[in-house]
């Protein structure tokens, strides 16, 4: 708990770090596993459009790569998070206006089809 706090001051916010505790691999070739933010759950801000849900969509990237075969999906969404900080868009967290909706929305104007 204490390293991954001090590791968040590289991402400016515990709100940007992902993280997965992986399983064995399988005969596919997958690996099974459990992802999830570093910031946990945030219940203390819950319904208030206050979280940074970076984390979680990096989460979702992570087992797109690990868990689900999909490299590419994984990728697409990382640069989409990538294109939407570049752009501007940053929570409360990091200095911006934007709330967990809005943060959503600007990742997801930057993912192409």
């Amino acid at each position: 708990d204490i390293l991954s706090d001090c590791a968040a001051m590289l991402g400016g916010s515990i709100g940007m770090l992902p993280s997965d505790s992986l399983g064995a691999p399988r005969a596919d070739g997958s690996t099974p596993g459990f992802y999830q933010p570093i910031s946990g759950s945030a219940p203390d801000i819950a319904g208030q459009n206050l979280a940074n849900p970076v984390g979680t969509v990096l989460s979702l990237a992570m087992a797109l790569r690990h868990s689900l075969d999909a490299p590419k999906l994984a990728g697409q969404l990382e640069a989409a998070v990538d294109a939407a900080i570049s752009a501007g868009a940053l929570t409360r967290d990091l200095g911006g206006t934007l709330g967990t909706t809005e943060m959503v929305q600007a990742i997801a104007s930057h993912l192409k089809a």
